[in-house]
């Protein structure tokens, strides 16, 4: 947890406002930051003990913002199957670092106006 003068920000506020996530989206994304292997939509839902559908829904929003990966995986039998995992953490780390860096800017050129 930082402090920020009179209030306290949590971590999990500067990443989902850094990435405009609801806490269902940042409660995966956090899944997957702390797990590094692949899952599949239905692992993930059992896991997190939540609908698959929300995690479908959860992991096509991740996707499409490019904060994680998806995988298929050909099956011998033909078909194939999904999995998903973290993008590069180190890369997602420096992200975040640099949208708080431009807020940082921001934050200065605001005080210089006063």
């Amino acid at each position: 947890m930082l402090t920020f003068a009179c209030k306290k920000i949590e971590i999990r506020d500067i990443i989902m406002c850094s990435f405009e996530l609801n806490k269902t989206e940042y409660r995966t994304l956090f899944f997957l930051l702390n797990d590094n292997g692949k899952f599949t939509v239905s692992k993930m839902a059992e896991k997190m003990k939540l609908n698959r559908t929300t995690v479908q829904k959860t992991i096509k929003k991740l996707v499409d913002k490019k904060l994680i990966n998806k995988i298929q995986l050909n099956l011998d039998k033909g078909g194939y199957e999904f999995y998903y995992n973290i993008n590069n953490k180190e890369e997602l780390k420096e992200e975040i670092k640099k949208i708080l860096n431009k807020w940082v800017v921001l934050a200065e050129r605001e005080i210089s106006k006063l």
